[in-house]
Formats: structure tokens, C-alpha cells, sequence
């Protein structure tokens, strides 16, 4: 079974919370699924949840090269050096980033978020459309903060071929699950 959700803004992308918060239990009332990756409690849009290990690592593990793609509210218009800097990765916490696909983009068809964003007046802002192929935690946001234009909302938009569309906030559908690639022996 493999599980699309739009996993809404506060909410924890795991089954359980001591601190009684918002978690996935909240929205998918499937037993045994778990997220292929993870999406920050500040974070939003798509998840993917499975109750196959291996589909899970498949579809989470960079080595499988399935690129994710976000939405990203930077603060301040990124000028072309910044862009450069992010395609070709920055280094997080002593480790260079893989090279990551940007661009600057029109607002995307996303609603307003509970809360919204801050609004600064003297301070403009702009989304980007930025894919990655890896995971690191809070990796996009760092990488944005790293060439001086820090993250003010962020929607994951993309996991490999899986799409966010218009599914809601807090809403999931069954999607299929990606063929296997055969490989042969030889």
C-alpha cells in the first residue's frame, strides 16, 4: 500500500507525540504505514506512507536518486550569484550539498497557511522551485540560509514521479506504487 498525503503546516511527520501535538495519527487512520522520509513540523505538503520496508527505502534513500521538489518562500529576491551558489551546493554543517535545480517562480497554487507567514513591508520576498535529490535534516532550509535568503514557508511539492496536485491540506489518497525495474544477470 503506498499512502499520498498533504501533511499540513505543525504538524509532526510521525505516528505518536508525548507532548500531546498534531502528528500524521491525526490524518491517516491506516495501520502499519510509515513516511518514506520526513517532512520538518514547520514544513508542508507531500508526503508518502507505506507498510512495505523496502518500497519505503526505495522511494526515501538517495542512493535511489528520486529527486523531491519544494516550493520555497525565501525573503528577499535571490540575485543570480545566490542561484549559482545553490546549484552548484553549499556545505551544511562541514558537508558540501549535492548541486540542487532552482529557479525563481510565481506564487504556486498553494492557499494561505494557519498562521501565515509574516509580513514584512520593507522586505520583499519570492519563491523558488528547488529539487534535491537528498534528505538532510532541515536541508533546504539551510541551504537557503546559506547564501543569505532564509526559508519563511516551505511545500514539498514532488517526491520522484508522485505529485502533491490539489489534494488538500491534511488529506491522503492511495496512490500506486512504482513498478519494479528488473535488472538483469548476467
Amino acid at each position: 500500500m503506498l499512502i499520498a498525503l498533504h501533511k499540513p503546516f505543525g504538524v509532526l511527520c510521525q505516528f505518536t507525540d508525548a507532548d500531546g501535538r498534531a502528528t500524521l495519527a491525526d490524518h491517516v487512520p491506516v495501520p502499519d504505514v510509515y513516511p518514506c522520509g520526513r517532512l520538518d513540523r514547520d514544513s508542508e505538503g507531500l508526503v508518502l506512507l507505506t507498510d512495505d520496508g523496502g518500497l519505503q527505502h526505495r522511494l526515501s534513500h538517495p542512493k535511489h536518486g528520486k529527486e523531491k521538489g519544494y516550493w520555497v518562500l525565501v525573503e528577499r529576491v535571490p540575485d543570480v550569484s545566490a542561484l549559482e551558489r545553490l546549484r552548484q551546493g553549499v556545505v551544511i554543517k562541514g558537508r558540501p550539498t549535492r548541486p540542487a535545480r532552482v529557479r525563481l517562480i510565481d506564487p504556486p497554487p498553494v492557499g494561505p497557511r494557519t498562521p501565515p507567514v509574516r509580513v514584512r513591508k520593507t522586505v520583499q520576498d519570492q519563491w523558488l522551485e528547488l529539487w534535491i535529490q537528498e534528505g538532510m535534516n532541515r536541508q533546504v532550509r539551510r541551504m537557503t540560509a546559506a547564501v543569505g535568503h532564509p526559508t519563511l514557508r516551505l511545500v514539498r511539492f514532488a517526491i520522484g514521479d508522485y505529485r502533491l496536485g490539489d489534494l488538500p491540506p491534511g488529506q491522503w489518497t492511495e496512490v500506486a506504487p512504482p513498478r519494479r525495474s528488473r535488472r538483469r544477470r548476467r
